[in-house]
């Protein structure tokens, strides 16, 4: 065979390997869920769930009766969605618990779960740091599944006349620099305003967190039981104000939801525009601003949590089970209806 020959073979047995490794390796990083990254995903799996539009479809959903409690932001849906789950499922029966001692909430939940009282958590905050370290020293670890968008929505006073407020106003209000309305382009009326104690619920932490920015609230701020006993305040006075999950506040009849910014001229509402006049409620209520909460312009949403336990028991198969069961098309269709924000 002439050198020209040889040398044509070569290269056609190089291009042959080359083309052979690289079709493995894209096979591998595909079918393995590797990417080059560091993040590891399972097309096969994400492929699978997003297809599944119901919840007879669900599999490996266990039987037997599974304690879940957390988050008060939950409620709507273990009213209405656990009620569909149930019909469909009958053997896998769900049953909310109340800590023992201290108010219900994202953070007793997940103690809750911890201290293995319950089979999984619902929150509407992350896991901490810490909660991860507390669970790995119990011998497991602790999974977030996010199955739902939240917002935090501003209620005030019907009479209140301004057109929405910055995020930077929020957290002077709640931090005691901005005391009346005048100072944001309202009548000269004191500013009264409400929250929850931050130890009693997910909404609270993820308030002071983000919007706080890890400041301690004012010497202002009055601190109230729950969010009705809150809205009821602000309904009957002028000055107040206080913040909860959206659809707490947004279809309210007595008091009015503010726009928020990340700059005066960015206001944007929670509720779909136009806002129906609360005079027209109940008859008409307003709706959620769903698609500013997906696209992440409204300026305070946040995930809902499935938060599991994986220790390889029965616990764990409920926990996926209860969210791979939220997630189907039926699930988030439910979310939807109770008032929150479709994740897919």
């Amino acid at each position: 065979m002439s050198q020209k020959n040889e040398t044509t073979v070569l290269v056609l047995a190089l291009l042959i390997t080359a083309g052979l490794l690289g079709g493995g390796f894209w096979w591998l990083t595909n079918r393995s869920g590797v990417n080059l990254g560091g993040k590891r995903i399972n097309p096969t799996n994400q492929s699978a769930q997003s297809t599944v539009e119901t919840f007879a479809q669900v599999q490996d959903v266990p039987s037997g009766l599974f304690s879940y409690g957390g988050s008060t932001t939950w409620a709507p849906i273990r009213k209405e969605v656990d009620r569909g789950i149930q019909t469909v499922w009958p053997k896998f029966v769900l049953r909310y618990t109340d800590p023992t001692s201290g108010a219900p909430g994202s953070g007793a939940g997940i103690k809750m779960l911890l201290n293995n009282q319950l089979a999984f958590a619902q929150s509407s905050r992350s896991i901490k740091d810490e909660e991860y370290q507390q669970a790995q020293q119990r011998g497991f670890i602790l999974k977030e599944i996010p199955v739902a968008i939240d917002g935090i929505a501003i209620a005030v006073n019907p009479n209140l006349n301004i057109p929405g407020l910055t995020i930077a106003q929020l957290k002077d209000i709640y931090t005691g620099k901005i005391t009346n309305w005048q100072e944001v382009g309202g009548s000269n009326l004191s500013i009264k305003p409400y929250s929850r104690r931050i130890e009693e619920g997910g909404t609270i932490e993820f308030f002071a967190e983000n919007v706080l920015q890890g400041q301690n609230f004012g010497t202002n701020v009055q601190f109230i039981g729950t969010t009705t006993e809150a809205l009821r305040e602000v309904a009957t006075n002028p000055g107040s104000i206080y913040y909860a999950s959206a659809p707490e506040v947004v279809g309210q009849c007595t008091v009015k939801p503010l726009p928020l910014g990340r700059t005066p001229d960015q206001l944007v509402p929670p509720y779909q525009e136009p806002f129906v006049p609360l005079e027209q409620c109940p008859t008409q209520r307003n709706g959620l601003n769903s698609s500013a909460f997906q696209s992440g312009k409204y300026p305070i949403t946040r995930n809902l949590f499935v938060i599991v336990k994986l220790n390889g028991q029965a616990d764990q198969q409920a926990g996926e089970a209860y969210a791979n069961l939220l997630l189907t098309q039926q699930g988030q269709q439910l979310l939807e209806e109770a008032g929150f924000v479709r994740i897919r």
